[in-house]
């Protein structure tokens, strides 16, 4: 398994896409969260009183391209979505976190993220 180290994706970033744009800061957002490895960030459309975004800096198309190519990061991922609600205040009464992946997941935006949602009951979404 490799390990993820910041230095290791700075050529990962594509320049149409959505998020790298909030990555290098020229796309405006509500950081919630950052570290060397991942940035997290308000939803504009949320789901619930707490939704939030949650990327690797380096690009990857979806999830799947992310843990098949670095599983590490993959996990760095995971963790930082963790800290997120932790941080946000809903780690102790529940949250979801939820990944789309491929367009017929329900992917809208491709850039690998896991979307960290609580702050009361969600409804609308299956489980």
């Amino acid at each position: 398994m490799r390990r993820a180290s910041a230095d290791a994706y700075d050529a990962g970033v594509s320049t149409d896409c959505l998020f790298c744009g909030i990555v290098a800061g020229t796309v405006p957002s509500t950081k919630v969260y950052e570290d060397d490895l991942t940035l997290a960030f308000r939803d504009i459309h949320p789901a619930a009183p707490v939704h939030v975004l949650v990327i690797p800096k380096a690009h990857y198309a979806d999830l799947a391209s992310l843990v098949a190519a670095d599983p590490a990061l993959a996990s760095s991922l995971l963790a930082a979505a963790a800290e997120v609600a932790r941080v946000e205040g809903i780690a102790e009464a529940g949250y979801r976190m939820v990944v789309n992946t491929g367009k017929d997941g329900g992917q809208t935006i491709f850039h690998a993220h896991i979307h960290v949602i609580g702050g009361g009951k969600v409804v609308g979404l299956p489980g």
